[in-house]
């Protein structure tokens, strides 16, 4: 029986490896793109949201208060707007930056409860689907009742009356977990390793 020289086994062998590695390379990079590709979705559907914050606060009455009395109710919004809006510019440099994810994610909670405090009738949630909706409760506190599944993140009560965030943010969570997952399994996480491919952050 005729046996492989040992340089030719060897060829073979970094073969097979370097086809391994550009193969799983390649998927980590898809997956990465497909979280790329959903925040740039989930970014247009914040900016629509914060739009439509600032059309509010730019057509807030004007009767039955002084400018003083509205300037100090709508002042809080009009802080959670600006600050949201600066982090959103942020995040849009650096989406899969977990520490800026993270901020985006507070502010973008800032702004959801100081639209409940000026607007308690005028929120609503929407299932990750989209296909379901409900007003939320006025009484401080209240959350709405959705049974969401260990992955996702708690539905959030969006001013604008669209599920068009709540289906990009379930989107562009689901693309974090998925790349979040490749990139610790074994083997992968060499690759993941090798070209300093980082864990993403949800937005909560």
């Amino acid at each position: 029986m005729s046996v492989l020289p040992e340089s030719l086994a060897s060829w073979i062998v970094i073969a097979v490896l370097l086809f391994w590695f550009v193969g799983a390379y390649n998927r980590l990079v898809r997956l990465r793109a497909a979280v790329l590709q959903s925040y740039a979705t989930l970014d247009a559907a914040l900016g629509r949201q914060l739009d439509f914050v600032q059309a509010s606060i730019s057509a807030a009455p004007q009767t039955g208060e002084s400018s003083q009395e509205l300037l100090s109710s709508i002042a809080p919004l009009q802080a959670a707007t600006t600050q949201l809006a600066t982090l959103l510019g942020a995040t849009r440099l650096h989406p899969l930056d977990a520490g800026g994810m993270a901020a985006l994610g507070t502010a973008l909670q800032v702004l959801i409860s100081a639209w409940q405090r000026q607007h308690p009738d005028a929120v609503t949630v929407f299932d990750a689907d989209g296909t379901l909706s409900r007003p939320v409760a006025a009484q401080p506190g209240a959350a709405a009742a959705v049974v969401a599944a260990p992955s996702t993140a708690e539905p959030i009560a969006w001013p604008e009356p669209s599920a068009a965030a709540e289906i990009a943010r379930s989107q562009f969570n689901l693309a974090v977990r998925n790349y979040n997952e490749a990139i610790v399994q074994f083997p992968a996480l060499l690759v993941a390793w090798a070209v300093r491919l980082r864990p993403a952050a949800p937005l909560r």
